[in-house]
């Protein structure tokens, strides 16, 4: 359509101009109703992250102050001498019962070997004196005297205790002998290995320690405020930092006790009170221990690692989660995935008409959740 109308009257041969018509004006509010609809969407979206962020944050207990833990073994000699063998190298996985030094057992062996036959030589003197005690029985008063008879009884004791305690000597001797090679006691690993082959050892002298990888769980510190949400058995998730995978566990236990300032004494034994901001109160800090359940495939444990910890609210009664917990049997121990020391039970998902279902540990045990 031309931007003037052009209408030709019949029988006069005139041409007339006639002013445009206007256009709908339909566009031009939907137009301006398009800022308003964006508005409102903003405000839904900014509605939704502030809740996510309020229910993260402020609902869900969480922490950033966490860290890896696991039971550390000390391996001290119980014998001394020189080591002569160590088949162990710094942080090498080793598993229960796994050799890692041997100290000289020559001179072991040698004192097993006098022990031995010290017991055969009291063998043969407790023999001997048994027999002199039951013919010192027999003898009658003109053989011997009254007074004479009680020292046969007596000598055959005393050879029968001397032979008792060269017995134990042997014993004793064999077990130094069987403690010259020293095993590890726990799955783990070897760590700050300092003895080299060639050392002398000492008794009780610490020459290598592992990392007990059956052990591992995690501390989250969190502030007291936080605690009357968290129950026994909440899931929770675990990030380390360094690794983009998420850790998952459940809280095994809360701590019953923490260090009080103000409780420490002073050099005059009088109460070492610390000042305070009476405006200002600063929550205590209380250790939340968290059973690992499943760890990524890419993430090695590492005893003393940050870690961010979140807990999430159940409102499921902690008895009455326990209650559907049943145990189930480990598979074989293998190194576990990621670094530590077995297999830690996979979680699942639960389908209907699915035979498998998730399981969690809890005290060492493994348990599966009834359907």
């Amino acid at each position: 359509m031309s931007d003037v109308d052009v209408r030709v009257k019949k029988g006069v041969g005139e041409l007339q101009a006639v002013p445009p018509r206007l256009n709908r004006v339909a566009p031009a509010s939907r137009l301006r109703a398009v800022p308003v609809l964006m508005t409102l969407i903003m405000l839904v979206l900014a509605s939704i992250a502030t809740r996510v962020l309020w229910q993260a944050y402020m609902v869900a207990p969480w922490t950033r102050d966490g860290t890896v833990r696991a039971y550390i073994v000390t391996v001290a000699p119980e014998v001394a001498g020189r080591i002569v063998k160590l088949p162990v190298a710094d942080n090498q996985f080793v598993h229960k019962g796994d050799l890692l030094m041997v100290i000289d057992p020559a001179n072991y062996a040698i004192m097993a070997d006098q022990a031995e036959a010290a017991v055969t030589q009291e063998r043969a003197n407790a023999d001997n004196a048994r027999r002199e005690a039951r013919r010192g029985a027999q003898f009658t008063n003109l053989e011997t005297s009254e007074e004479e008879k009680p020292t046969y009884a007596s000598g055959a004791q005393a050879a029968e205790a001397a032979y008792q305690q060269a017995v134990a000597n042997l014993a004793r001797a064999r077990v130094d002998l069987q403690r010259t090679s020293i095993r590890s006691p726990v799955n783990g690993y070897v760590t700050n290995l300092l003895a080299q082959l060639g050392d002398y050892a000492n008794v009780g002298q610490i020459k290598m320690s592992l990392v007990d990888a059956d052990s591992f769980w995690i501390d989250g510190y969190l502030e007291e405020i936080d605690l009357q949400a968290i129950q026994q058995y909440d899931p929770a998730s675990i990030r380390l930092m360094g690794y983009s995978g998420v850790v998952h566990g459940h809280v095994d236990s809360i701590a019953r006790g923490i260090n009080v300032a103000n409780a420490q004494p002073d050099q005059a034994g009088l109460a070492l009170v610390n000042s305070i901001f009476t405006w200002v109160r600063l929550a205590q800090r209380v250790p939340v221990r968290i059973h690992i359940d499943q760890v990524p495939d890419d993430v090695r444990l590492v005893q003393g690692m940050t870690a961010s910890v979140e807990v999430y609210r159940d409102d499921e009664p902690a008895q009455h989660r326990a209650n559907h917990l049943r145990p189930v049997q480990f598979t074989a121990q293998s190194e576990l995935r990621g670094g530590a020391g077995v297999h830690w039970p996979e979680r699942r998902r639960s389908f209907p008409g699915a035979v498998q279902v998730p399981e969690v540990s809890l005290d060492g045990k493994t348990f599966t959740l009834n359907q």
